[in-house]
């Protein structure tokens, strides 16, 4: 892009930026460009330009009051490259950024509210910015957004961004299997409060509710929503087949249960569930010093037929496993040399195994799904979160980028790894065979 091409773009980004503050008021524009900040060269730059344009003396930024331009500065500010930003400035710099096509700007926002989906905010910005995503059609950022609040919903449903959710936004949650929360009634008892808040259509509200999965809440406690949640009462009808399978699913074996109905739905598959009943967090200190192990025990499965039933899980740690394809090679060939192995060819490495086989495992696997916790400004958040049957082998990025040597690295709290492993047992239908 040339010069007077560049000059231009901005000429006309400045334009709407003073129109923007004509309109919302000059002070919530001078937060989007505090004083010395390189947005407000720019703009002054480009006034000055223009002929002496002079900025609005009652334009603040920071509590300090905007000067007039200068016809000396210099358009050197076009070519700065950055400009301050914060939470709520990102959608009108971005909205501009597109409007005017300065696709550097534009993809440098973009690029920050990727990075910054975790920061500290008083009202929550995540569901905003998946919103505006969804609008313009930006799937990158709409896809960061979702999987972020999908791997920590349990700090958006207590916060008040849980009533900005839109109907399409929490249909899209409700559908997934890899939801970040203490128990499917905890998930139950934020939808209820969102449907009794947005007052949907009914039609709406029965979609909603029949995403839920009711096999994974206790019966003692679907009786009790059975009797005193008003929403569940108001629309008993179109959720009262589910609610009958549910307790069906808890009086008999999973075994039994599957001869008569299909257990392949995301009905009966278990989310990321932290009870303890479904598995244990696990903070390893100084995680690249050596091998380490634990062992925890869990819930057999969510029926109660099973939950009475314990399994001791046993979990070993490598923070430098070598895969056979890395490791030396011996021969009896004079000719032939022992290949080097150094240490950093290794890689992090899980194994969950069940400490016992036991009859009752028959019809059920038990997948396993290791979360990986990390801290941004002060706030813990799931970074990712890795699905495997026994060893993170399965996965050929578990840890990829987790420098676990350097105590600084992004993936360690205090030099630890802090991880939170979840046992989910998927059932499987029993084969027929024709008599």
């Amino acid at each position: 892009m040339g010069k007077g091409c560049l000059e231009g773009c901005y000429l006309r980004f400045y334009k709407d930026l003073v129109g923007w503050g004509q309109q919302k008021g000059w002070s919530q524009l001078g937060k989007m460009f505090p004083r010395g900040s390189c947005g407000m060269g720019v703009l002054g730059g480009i006034a000055a330009k223009e002929g002496g344009c002079s900025l609005k003396d009652q334009w603040v930024g920071n509590g300090v009051r905007g000067q007039r331009c200068h016809p000396t500065l210099h358009p050197r500010y076009l070519y700065c490259g950055g400009v301050s930003l914060l939470l709520h400035q990102a959608i009108p710099l971005h909205q501009l950024a597109s409007k005017y096509r300065v696709w550097g700007l534009q993809r440098g926002v973009a690029d920050y509210m990727r990075s910054h989906l975790a920061s500290e905010s008083s009202q929550g910005h995540v569901v905003g910015w998946y919103h505006y995503a969804a609008r313009i059609g930006d799937a990158a950022l709409q896809e960061s957004c979702l999987q972020f609040l999908a791997w920590n919903l349990s700090s958006v449903l207590g916060s008040a961004e849980w009533a900005s959710v839109s109907v399409e936004l929490l249909l899209l949650l409700l559908e997934r299997s890899d939801l970040v929360l203490h128990s499917e009634l905890e998930l139950y008892t934020a939808v209820e409060a969102w449907l009794a808040r947005r007052q949907p259509e009914d039609a709406v509200a029965e979609r909603v509710l029949r995403a839920i999965r009711y096999p994974m809440i206790a019966p003692s406690q679907l009786f009790r929503l059975q009797t005193q949640s008003a929403v569940l009462v108001r629309h008993y009808g179109a959720v009262q087949d589910l609610l009958f399978q549910a307790f069906q699913f808890h009086s008999a074996s999973p075994l039994h249960f599957a001869k008569y109905f299909d257990v392949n739905c995301s009905m009966f598959l278990p989310r990321n569930y932290l009870a303890p009943s479904w598995g244990s967090q696990w903070v390893i200190n100084n995680p690249a010093r050596d091998d380490r192990s634990t062992s925890f025990q869990t819930q057999l499965g969510p029926s109660s037929h099973d939950s009475g039933k314990r399994v001791t899980w046993n979990v070993l740690f490598s923070p430098r496993w070598l895969p056979v394809s890395l490791r030396p090679v011996y021969s009896d060939s004079v000719s032939s040399a022992i290949q080097p192995v150094r240490i950093e060819d290794g890689r992090p490495r899980l194994v969950v195994t069940p400490a016992t086989s036991s009859p009752d495992f028959a019809g059920v696997s038990f997948q396993k799904t290791v979360l990986v916790g990390v801290r941004q400004q002060g706030r813990i958040f799931v970074k990712h979160a890795y699905s495997f049957h026994q060893s993170s082998d399965e996965t050929a990025d578990f840890l990829a980028h987790a420098d676990l040597q350097k105590r600084t690295s992004e993936y360690l709290i205090d030099n630890a790894l802090h991880l939170h492993i979840i046992i989910k047992p998927v059932y499987h239908s029993l084969i027929k065979v024709k008599k």
